[in-house]
């Protein structure tokens, strides 16, 4: 029991050390507790005036409101300072468990979405995720359907917080090298 004791407090501890720090805010002060003092939330302001270009196909619509509602949950920019552009390069459909009369009774599907945001005219990040779905080929179609369009709304969920993410780091990494997101 004691041994247990000793390594949970010595876990906690490892983990104190390990350098984390939250995404999204930054502290404003350089005190060792992050929740003791005020908190910056620049990054959270920036990401909010990224305005998020119309992406084509239904596919875009889905993933477009995902990043509305994760960058600017607040309502769209007016004026947005940035400009983020998606653009589903690659959807690749493929078939998996065959049947022995070689019908597929499995999908799978691989979307690759290219983005790329810029400031003004100047271009300032530029990326490509990649989400596969699969969904099983059922004997009722309409029940296919709905798998395969279930599947598309969940991509385009982990595509779009795939993009946030990014977004996210980008401006955490310009805050963190330069100080303070206005001065770039």
């Amino acid at each position: 029991m004691l041994f247990r004791k000793k390594y949970a407090l010595l876990l906690v501890l490892a983990l104190c050390g390990c350098g984390f720090e939250p995404l999204y805010v930054e502290k404003k002060h350089n005190n060792m507790w992050y929740y003791g003092g005020a908190f910056d939330a620049s990054i959270s302001q920036e990401m909010s005036q990224v305005g998020i270009e119309p992406i084509s196909q239904r596919f875009g619509q889905m993933m477009r409101n995902e990043l509305i509602d994760l960058l600017t949950p607040k309502g769209a920019p007016k004026t947005p300072k940035y400009r983020l552009f998606v653009n589903l390069a690659e959807k690749q459909i493929s078939d998996q468990a065959l049947r022995s009369d070689i019908t597929a009774t499995r999908k799978m599907v691989r979307y690759r979405v290219d983005y790329y945001m810029t400031e003004g005219t100047k271009q300032v990040l530029r990326g490509d995720s990649i989400a596969y779905e699969s969904y099983d080929i059922l004997a009722n179609p309409y029940s296919t359907t709905m798998a395969q369009k279930k599947g598309d709304q969940d991509v385009a969920k982990i595509i779009a917080n795939d993009i946030a993410l990014r977004l996210g780091a980008y401006f955490h990494s310009v805050l963190t090298n330069r100080g303070n997101l206005n001065d770039f």
